[in-house]
């Protein structure tokens, strides 16, 4: 005896004469699974349609291509909005967190100016600061999502199917990507908020 790893039914595998000798049944058959040259396919296809003992024929690569074609679809949709939503939360998420340190620096950094520091210096301070905690929060961001996608998998198992979990290096790297580009938006809305530091407030605090 051997396992089969079978994604959908509930599916057995036996040879057939021991099969018909469990069942005391003869020589029938309900479906036949053909392997055949591609070239040869049509040839085939139209031979078994016209033998009227066989009750339909369907070509696997053709059903294979309308489902790909069907799922494709739908599946390219939702990508686009997974994709859209997690833009946004992105943009959020790391906008937030770098307006509030502005806000928490904001001083300091308008003291830089005061000093002689540059916009591009100050800019580099801040960016640069949120470069790094995008850039260490990337990789544990990716794992944590292949977890979530292992447990999403298995918790849609059932007897009659199941969903191999294969996670493309292009998935990786569309998610990487998407989370590059936002912090490079709320980067330039940033920048420009330190753009237009209140230098003046600084020179009139008492410290």
């Amino acid at each position: 005896a051997r396992l089969v790893d079978e994604a959908m039914g509930t599916a057995v595998y036996m040879e057939i004469n021991a099969l018909h000798r469990l069942l005391r049944e003869g020589g029938s058959l309900s479906a036949v699974t053909l392997s055949a040259d591609p070239n040869a396919f049509k040839r085939i296809y139209d031979r078994l349609k016209a033998t009227p003992a066989v009750a339909a024929v369907s070509l696997k690569t053709a059903a294979l291509q309308n489902f790909q074609d069907t799922m494709g679809q739908n599946l390219g949709l939702i990508t686009f909005f997974n994709i859209l939503f997690a833009s946004i939360i992105a943009v959020g998420v790391i906008y937030n967190s770098a307006r509030i340190s502005l806000s928490e620096r904001g001083r300091d950094l308008a003291s830089l100016r005061v000093l002689g520091f540059t916009r591009r210096e100050i800019s580099f301070i801040l960016l640069g600061e949120m470069a790094i905690l995008t850039a260490v929060s990337l990789p544990a961001g990716l794992a944590l999502g292949y977890g979530l996608a292992s447990w999403t998998v298995k918790a849609f198992e059932n007897e009659l199917y199941r969903i191999p979990l294969i996670v493309a290096p292009r998935t990786y790297g569309i998610a990487a990507l998407t989370v590059v580009l936002a912090s490079l938006a709320s980067a330039l809305a940033v920048r420009r908020r330190l753009d237009h530091l209140d230098l003046v407030a600084v020179l009139k605090t008492r410290e």
